[in-house]
């Protein structure tokens, strides 16, 4: 994520993430030389602090502050690309974009559009006498961006007819709908364009942009491969700050160093806070830049720590920390997962046709799996409650009538086998666990149950 060309604004790709305020890296390698990064950066340089802050730094996870994030660490935009295609059929109808109108009356049928609320999917549409987006339209989850109909009849040869004449009624709407994530309004049609291709068929596509700041739970990253999320964003008079009033971007928990053993982001923050004080950019190719020992003496030339380490004051309590703590800048990057392209909650939703459990997926709306060694866990427990909620009434829970004396299942409360309802009780078994018999049933395995008295 950062700037990934000079014409990031006139390409339409298909996801792009361009950071808003990118900064050039304090320390270089020659690598980065080479390829002209530079040109190009893909990060900010934050102020680090390796300290316990709270217990929300834990393991990889990040302390933010919110003064920083208002001046705009970690902002970016993203820009995702939709595609509308109008095809031509062989009978010489096509496909094709109307205008939406509101009030019109065709054939004595009057078309209003479904409203929930003030919400209208249609609102992008009125007044496009193309059917097609402007650019600068606000969107919301449902809108619809082209207003495209598709011809009932695409077999049937039309010669005696000409296909621009046909009347609206001989075309079903299809048009493009937007899906973005829940909860999230800022998105906006940043670009539209219409082309063709070899097959002359039509094609619209349309860039939509959002701004997004860094929130809970998305996703940054250091040079040296030690990524994590954010736990918490902290206000700026809560934090730490040193002598000079600096209070740090980024608080990382230190116990990130010997676990991964990054000795080289323990150089670059030193290397880094030497360039900040003299003004020169440092060279932090490995076992070929500027050493350690070169970097201490010139920060004990500016009358810090030979160590990098800082004297730091809390922010709550107003006393100074009981160790001095090793700060400084280091590049950071923001990676593109974030947590409103993931999260995902369900209480009830669309389910599959065949098994009549919940669908798979985000974007189906569906649930979460429990698998077998999520079950296993919940049987070593003894929650057996929690399993018959989980797995048969949040899920696929069906009523069957099973005969006491042939243990085969009834239909419509009648026994086929016995020919009497005399022995037939009821029970709540999953659904897969009935389709499961009737498939073996039709593979001349007959399955039985035995049913015990309470």
């Amino acid at each position: 994520m950062g700037a990934i060309a000079h014409n990031q604004g006139d390409r339409i790709d298909t996801v792009l993430y361009l950071l808003v305020y990118p900064h050039r890296p304090l320390v270089k390698t020659r690598t980065i030389d080479l390829i002209g990064f530079e040109q190009l950066p893909a990060g900010h340089n934050a102020c680090v602090a390796v300290m316990s802050y709270s217990g929300y730094d834990i393991e990889d996870a990040l302390i933010l502050n919110q003064a920083s994030l208002d001046r705009g660490f970690g902002r970016c935009v993203v820009m995702k690309k939709l595609e509308c295609k109008f095809k031509r059929f062989a009978n010489g109808t096509a496909e094709r974009a109307l205008e939406y109108k509101p009030a019109a009356v065709d054939e004595g049928r009057r078309e209003r559009p479904p409203r929930k609320g003030n919400f209208s999917k249609f609102a992008v549409l009125e007044g496009q006498a193309d059917g097609i987006c402007a650019v600068g339209k606000r969107l919301q989850p449902g809108h619809l961006l082209v207003n495209k109909h598709t011809p009932l009849d695409t077999k049937n040869n039309i010669l005696d007819r000409q296909p621009d004449s046909l009347p609206d009624s001989q075309f079903r709407p299809t048009p493009l709908p937007y899906k973005g994530p829940r909860g999230h309004h800022d998105t906006y049609v940043d670009r539209v364009m219409l082309s063709g291709n070899r097959t002359d068929a039509n094609f619209v596509k349309i860039r939509v942009r959002s701004t997004r700041r860094p929130e809970l739970g998305d996703k940054f990253s250091s040079r040296h491969g030690q990524k994590g999320v954010i736990g918490q964003i902290v206000a700026q008079h809560d934090l730490p700050f040193n002598d000079s009033g600096i209070a740090p971007d980024i608080i990382m928990n230190p116990h990130g160093f010997p676990s991964r053993m990054t000795v080289g982001k323990m150089i670059e923050l030193i290397a880094a806070k030497v360039a900040v004080l003299d003004g020169r950019l440092r060279d932090g190719t490995a076992f070929a830049g500027d050493s350690v020992a070169s970097c201490g003496e010139v920060l004990l030339r500016h009358g810090f720590s030979y160590a990098g380490k800082d004297y730091l004051t809390s922010g709550i309590t107003g006393e100074p920390l009981a160790a001095y703590v090793f700060a400084g800048p280091i590049y950071y990057q923001k990676l593109k997962h974030m947590v409103i392209d993931k999260m995902h909650a369900r209480a009830r939703g669309p389910r599959q046709v065949l098994t009549r459990q919940p669908t798979e997926g985000r974007s189906r709306e569906g649930g979460l799996r429990l698998g077998e060694m999520e079950r296993d866990c919940l049987i070593g427990y003894g929650a057996s409650m929690l399993l018959n909620e989980r797995l048969m009434t949040s899920s696929d829970g069906f009523k069957v009538h099973v005969c006491e004396q042939c243990g085969l299942l009834g239909h419509a409360a009648w026994c086929r086998a016995c020919s009497t309802r005399q022995h037939l009780r009821q029970l709540e078994i999953p659904y897969a666990c009935k389709l499961l018999f009737q498939e073996l049933q039709s593979m001349n395995v007959i399955p039985r149950l035995k049913l015990t008295p309470k």
